[in-house]
């Protein structure tokens, strides 16, 4: 009887910038963009999160698709905005029972929809006592798959997934009477702690606010134990960060005790060893935005209120982000994963700045996200093996006028006044003496400069396993 080969962890090259793979996603029309994207367990499909409310499933075949050949894919528009969205944890194209993911739209149930054909399979309701439709900011599914976390204003409403359609549990986030500490503001991230099959039930839940700590006089970034129901007291809290909302949260997968965040309108990503008092994170990794932008003689692009995706591959060996200007930094993560490595920084309770191993372009346009492939193949003829890492790219710009109103102003001109400006102009009370018009300004539809999604082939050139050395410089 043959016996397959254990799973072996990839070997990514962080010494080239990467090749771009055959594209995906084919082409998007005016105005949308993806924003996001999301891969299955088994890495089978990839969920894409679009601008104008819209999912896109993307199948990634076993082989590389002929020359000018696309990857199969469906979309699924919705009725409202789409405020956030997660996958089944056991999700696999190959298992249709299980491919579904919930999201979360606006003024709307959270729904679960299935990744086939877009049908909806049920649907959890969150009521405020004003009757209306909450969207959650925030979804997560517990490792188990058996309940449904929503994070929402001050609170997270906690779903059995077997019971569709049934009122949840909800948990207070901020501080009461009977509990001094807590979370205030929108609950705008959570991420499980990988549990260990020897003790599932001990996997912690990580929740971050929007709020920032300046203005709650706390922290927004809180541990609770995965049953929240029974225990809804924070475990510990996370400080020393920026002065920023919190837009993601990720646990390391092969080091569960490393947890990083990404803060609003704030480059970089920040770490924490959550076995200290987590006073202070021990890392920060930095962007390689201003640097790549001073060789290529651009300005950099200020920072936004997009929220960008990062991720770290399921070996927990690096750690990739994207910027506003279109740069992908890749982390090596082998000497920053262990705090007790690096200098003794973490008993010392400072922060260590480190500088991304490897910065690419990657885009014209902001990256709205990037995710690792979950089980990449070194056969070169398996398209998934080739093509570890998929960004995405888009965002609006408002920095152009119509043609008209390149010459207008609030009070008006001497270009505004008679002719076709009469007709369709709007008289001033003030100016209505004077025979001019004033006009109101027209801008243009939000131009995109670029929209797709891209994967990058991060296989290492070399045949030997070994793990390349870094160059990189922190």
């Amino acid at each position: 009887m043959e016996v397959d080969s254990p799973w072996t962890p990839p070997v990514y090259d962080l010494t080239n910038p990467p090749q771009r793979c055959t594209p995906v996603g084919g082409p998007f029309p005016a105005g949308d963009f993806p924003r996001s994207a999301k891969w299955c367990s088994d890495g089978s499909a990839l969920l894409v999160h679009c601008e104008q409310r819209a999912f896109r499933v993307i199948h990634t075949p076993n082989t590389a698709p002929p020359a000018g050949a696309s990857h199969t894919q469906t979309s699924f528009p919705q009725p409202a905005p789409i405020v956030d969205y997660a996958w089944y944890p056991h999700a696999s194209a190959s298992t249709p029972a299980s491919f579904c993911f919930a999201a979360s739209v606006r003024e709307a149930p959270v729904k679960l929809l299935d990744a086939s054909d877009g049908r909806l399979r049920a649907s959890y309701p969150i009521v405020d006592h004003r009757e209306r439709q909450i969207a959650p900011h925030s979804l997560a599914f517990d490792p188990s798959g058996t309940r449904l976390y929503c994070g929402f204003e001050s609170a997270i409403e906690i779903f059995d997934v077997s019971r569709p359609g049934c009122e949840g549990t909800r948990v207070r986030m901020s501080a009461s009477k009977k509990r001094k500490d807590g979370l205030k503001g929108i609950i705008s991230a959570l991420s499980f702690q990988p549990s260990s099959s020897s003790s599932p039930s001990s996997a912690l839940l990580a929740v971050g606010s929007l709020s920032s700590p300046s203005s709650t006089g706390g922290s927004n970034i809180a541990l609770f134990s995965s049953d929240l129901s029974t225990d809804p007291d924070p475990v510990i809290f996370l400080g020393g960060g920026p002065s920023a909302g919190v837009t993601q949260l990720l646990f390391n997968p092969a080091h569960p005790h490393i947890l990083y965040a990404s803060f609003r309108r704030h480059p970089g990503v920040y770490a924490w060893d959550i076995r200290a008092d987590g006073s202070a994170p021990f890392v920060r990794y930095t962007l390689g935005t201003d640097a790549s932008a001073r060789e290529e003689k651009e300005t950099p692009r200020k920072e936004t209120n997009q929220r960008r995706r990062f991720d770290v591959d399921w070996a927990g060996r690096v750690l990739g982000c994207g910027d506003v200007n279109g740069h992908i930094s890749l982390f090596d993560l082998s000497h920053s994963a262990n705090p007790t490595q690096m200098d003794d920084s973490l008993a010392e309770g400072t922060t260590r700045q480190v500088n991304p191993t490897l910065t690419f372009p990657a885009h014209r346009d902001a990256i709205g996200g990037i995710a690792f492939h979950p089980f990449p193949n070194p056969d070169p003829q398996n398209i998934n093996g080739r093509c570890g890492l998929v960004s995405v790219c888009g965002s609006r710009h408002f920095d152009e006028y119509s043609d008209d109103d390149d010459s207008g102003s609030a009070s008006g001109s001497e270009d505004d006044s008679g002719g076709e400006g009469e007709e369709s102009g709007v008289v001033s009370g003030m100016n209505k003496k004077r025979g001019s018009v004033r006009r109101p300004l027209r801008r243009r539809a939000p131009r995109v400069k670029e929209a797709g999604v891209s994967w990058w082939d991060l296989s290492s050139p070399s045949p030997s396993p070994a793990q390349v050395s870094p160059r990189a410089a922190t």
